[in-house]
């Protein structure tokens, strides 16, 4: 029978991450990777598959949490949703006031002086450091808001699900592409309602681009362009100095990842620029950019990734990377390739037009479209000049957190569920690892493996430190 030692083995089947410095050496602060195959193995798959398709087997308890089996209720529409909200400072302060309107029950941080503040705000709420501990205690809940540096993301994610809770998660899902196949098949199974925090994906602009798109006014489209003119990079590690500050909980800022010397700059923003947190601008913008195109084409998850950039590095996300994306065709799109760039890497000029600093540019057999976050144009100018767009189908959005929230109620279906949003990160993350290993990558999505090439299958996936662990199957069913 496929087991929890055999889940953690696809979810964690990387190599562990590098530590940065000042590793402290005890043996209950190492990497746990129960049951993992040898570097960059296969598997037994016909396990797997016969296994995920009885059941994805969650096994609640390894974590010390009953599942309340929320989803499975009906909820009086009438009454305020028990929230919990994670991380409730910067993304989490706008979490917070999307969410305001419920009864929010539970704050967490490991910020005290955050905490602190959120509670202020809503002094009905009990105040944890610790979501492990907030999910065990909190009974009543009926859903939760992440807003957590992105390796806790899964780490938070799934232990929500397993206690039968909707979730509603920031930009990008998860850290790793083998996360985001896991959270996404948990999500499934266990039926609760889930959403993404790609709040760009409610704006009115996004819905006309995909409606012109879909309705083939630019014809068959072939390229895709994206670039972000913003670089979160470094080219160093940051130095470690001595204790962290009284307010901040550093062991759980840390959590899943290696134990490291507090560093400062690391909380609470510049988290991004390091691979042990964050994915740098591809991670952090891409889940926003290349949404529009992955809507309004319905694609799905590449075939090849190709890379090139500054010198990789196991430690930090230079800036200035440039990605192509190969999709095959499907019965929604032809054949195509989607290329990104971010920093320096961004282009003043695309397909002999100039662009604006950030934005996405299709390329179809009958003209072009550059989109940005608020507007579009259709080009050749003189072509398009008398062009007037079909009434909009696509409904105004009533909020990204709204839409979440009805949907809990039963009303509607979140646009960036994890069925969405999962594909679409692992398609944004599968550019990092292309860039990391520095050659083109085939990738085998049915699989989760980068074909023939053992170190990029290892890097889909990663290692946690004991307690943090993401004990779920990525299914074989993409």
């Amino acid at each position: 029978m496929f087991g929890p030692a055999d889940l953690n083995a696809i979810v964690q089947r990387g190599p562990p991450m590098k530590p940065a410095r000042s590793v402290v050496s005890s043996a209950s602060d190492q990497i746990s990777s129960p049951g993992q195959p040898p570097l960059g193995s296969s598997i037994d798959r016909r396990r797997w598959m016969q296994w995920t398709g009885a059941t994805l087997g969650l096994a609640a308890s390894s974590h010390g949490i009953v599942s309340s089996a929320k989803a499975a209720e009906n909820i009086d529409p009438n009454r305020p949703l028990n929230l919990a909200v994670i991380g409730v400072a910067n993304r989490g302060s706008a979490n917070l006031a999307g969410v305001q309107s419920q009864n929010l029950t539970a704050l967490c941080d490991v910020d005290e002086n955050y905490l602190k503040d959120a509670g202020k705000r809503f002094p009905k709420a009990k105040l944890y450091r610790d979501y492990r501990e907030m999910l065990r205690e909190e009974n009543d809940l009926d859903g939760v808001v992440i807003s957590t540096p992105d390796h806790h993301h899964a780490p938070a994610t799934i232990r929500a699900i397993e206690k039968g809770l909707h979730v509603y998660c920031e930009k990008p899902l998860t850290h790793t592409v083998a996360e985001a196949r896991a959270i996404r098949m948990a999500a499934k199974e266990a039926g609760v309602v889930t959403q993404m925090g790609t709040q760009i994906h409610a704006g009115a602009n996004y819905r006309r681009v995909v409606e012109m798109i879909q309705d083939g006014v630019i014809g068959n489209v072939t390229r895709v362009h994206v670039w972000v003119g913003k670089g979160w990079g470094a080219t160093e590690l940051p130095e470690p100095q001595g204790e962290a500050p009284s307010n901040v909980d550093w062991d759980l800022w840390l959590g899943p990842a290696p134990k490291i010397a507090y560093t400062p700059g690391l909380h609470p923003a510049s988290w991004r620029r390091y691979r042990a947190y964050g994915a740098g601008t591809l991670g952090d913008m891409g889940c926003h950019y290349v949404d529009l195109p992955f809507w309004a084409l319905g694609l799905h998850l590449p075939s090849s990734i190709v890379a090139d950039g500054p010198p990789p590095s196991d430690d930090y996300c230079p800036t200035g990377l440039k990605v192509r994306y190969h999709f095959d065709a499907t019965d929604k799109h032809d054949e195509l390739d989607l290329t990104w760039y971010d920093g320096d890497r961004s282009p003043k000029e695309l397909e002999g037009i100039s662009v604006p600093g950030s934005g996405v540019l299709f390329v179809g057999d009958k003209g072009m479209m550059i989109a940005t976050y608020g507007d579009y144009t259709l080009l050749p100018k003189d072509k398009f000049a008398d062009f007037k767009p079909a009434a909009p189908r696509i409904a105004d959005s009533i909020g990204h957190h709204m839409e979440w929230m009805q949907a809990i109620r039963g009303q509607g279906t979140p646009l960036c569920q994890f069925d969405y949003s999962g594909p679409l990160t692992e398609t944004v993350l599968l550019g990092t690892v292309a860039h990391q290993c520095g050659r083109e990558l085939k990738f085998n999505a049915s699989e989760m493996v980068c074909t023939g090439d053992e170190q990029a299958t290892s890097l889909l996936s990663k290692n946690y430190r004991e307690g943090w662990s993401v004990d779920a199957a990525a299914a074989a069913n993409v």
